[in-house]
């Protein structure tokens, strides 16, 4: 198997820890929790600075995000892109793969389990 193939096989999973909700629309917002020794110190003093930061997903990132059930490949939630979306989510596994990675890497919001 090359490395394209086993990249297409790869099953993630959302982190159990992770606050999120879906609007009735089918939009994610994620709930990243603010609670650094900074926010911390300074809401002590005063300062209102919210306990959760809300960052809204767009509607690709939102489909892609609830196809994450620790069941469905890669190969899989792309092709249901494309089912949805068709031309406009290409091109298709470039932009999923670099959504996944982000996800996955940066923001910490996903888990790969397979």
């Amino acid at each position: 198997m090359n490395s394209n193939e086993e990249v297409l096989m790869l099953i993630y999973q959302i982190k159990d820890n992770l606050v999120w909700e879906v609007s009735d629309d089918q939009v994610v917002t994620i709930l990243e929790k603010q609670d650094h020794w900074v926010q911390r110190f300074f809401r002590k003093i005063g300062l209102k600075i919210p306990m959760y930061k809300h960052v809204k997903l767009d509607g690709f990132g939102s489909f892609v995000f609830l196809q994450i059930d620790g069941k469905h490949s890669v190969e899989e939630i792309g092709r249901l892109l494309d089912e949805k979306y068709g031309e406009d989510a290409h091109p298709l596994y470039e932009r999923l793969l670099l959504f996944l990675n982000y996800i996955n890497a940066t923001a910490e919001y996903i888990e790969r389990i397979l």
